[in-house]
C-alpha cells in the first residue's frame, strides 16, 4: 500500500517506490495516489458499491485492513476496487512465473554415409529420447571424403532414419544437402501419439515389434 503508516492490523504494505521502472505495478494508482475526488467503488466480493467520495473509499478499504486500488483509469468516475494489493501483486507474479514456457531445445542427431547398423540404432534410440521429451531434433549427414560423389547414399541413410523415427516425430521439410551435410529437422508428434521403437522409457515402455534392431535393413553401404 502507497501509505506511509503501516495498516490497521499491521498487515506489511505493498510500499514500491513508484519512480523505479523495473516495478511493473508501480503505476497502479492506489489509497491516496488516486487524484480523481470521486470514484466508483467495487467491493472484494466484485459488488458495485457506487460512486462516493475518494477519502470515503479509502477509509472503507482500511476498516477491511485493505487498499483502494484504480482499475479503471480512463472511466468517468475512475473504477476502483478494493482489495488486498500486496496478495493481488504475488498472485499476479506467480501466474505470469508459471505460464512462461519452458522453451523447446533443439538437439542434434549425426550420421555418416558408412554408418554401421548399431551405431545408426544408437542413434535413433537418442533421437527417440530426445523427440520423446518434447524437443526438436535437427538430423545431419556429414560426408567424408569422396562420399561426396554418391550424395543418394547419404539421401537414403536419412530417408531411412525418418521412416524408422515416424512414430515419434515428423520432418519439418524434406532433406536438404547444404556443402558436404544433409539437413533435416524434426518436430515431435503430440504424447499421445508418440510411440518409441528403440527408447524405453523410464516407466518401463516397451519397444514396439518390428523395429529397427530386431529386422533391421542396414543402411546402404558406400561403393
Amino acid at each position: 500500500m502507497a501509505l506511509s503508516s503501516p495498516s490497521p492490523g499491521g498487515r506489511p504494505p505493498y510500499n514500491r517506490d513508484p519512480r523505479r521502472n523495473n516495478d511493473p505495478y508501480a503505476a497502479i494508482r492506489r489509497n491516496m495516489r488516486i487524484k480523481s475526488p470521486q470514484v466508483r467503488v467495487i467491493s472484494p466480493e466484485g459488488r458495485q458499491l457506487g460512486i462516493m467520495d475518494t477519502q470515503k473509499a479509502i477509509a472503507l478499504a482500511l476498516q477491511f485492513n485493505l487498499d483502494l486500488v484504480e482499475v479503471a483509469a480512463t472511466a468517468t468516475p475512475p473504477v476502483c476496487r478494493i482489495m488486498d494489493f500486496g496478495k493481488y501483486v504475488y498472485e499476479e507474479q506467480k501466474k505470469h512465473a508459471h505460464s512462461k514456457p519452458a522453451g523447446t531445445k533443439l538437439k542434434e542427431i549425426e550420421f555418416t554415409a558408412r554408418i554401421e547398423k548399431g551405431d545408426f540404432n544408437t542413434k535413433l534410440r537418442h533421437a527417440e529420447e530426445f523427440l520423446d521429451h518434447g524437443n526438436k531434433v535437427k538430423l545431419r549427414l556429414k560426408f567424408r571424403g569422396r562420399e561426396m560423389a554418391h550424395p543418394e547414399i547419404g539421401f537414403g541413410v536419412m530417408q531411412k532414419a525418418l521412416e524408422e523415427l515416424a512414430t515419434m516425430g515428423h520432418p519439418d521439410s524434406e532433406p536438404k544437402l547444404t556443402g558436404k551435410q544433409i539437413n533435416v529437422m524434426l518436430s515431435p508428434l503430440p504424447a499421445n501419439k508418440r510411440k518409441p521403437k528403440l527408447y524405453v522409457r523410464e516407466h518401463g515402455h516397451a519397444p514396439e515389434q518390428g523395429h529397427a534392431s530386431e529386422h533391421p535393413s542396414a543402411p546402404p553401404e558406400a561403393e
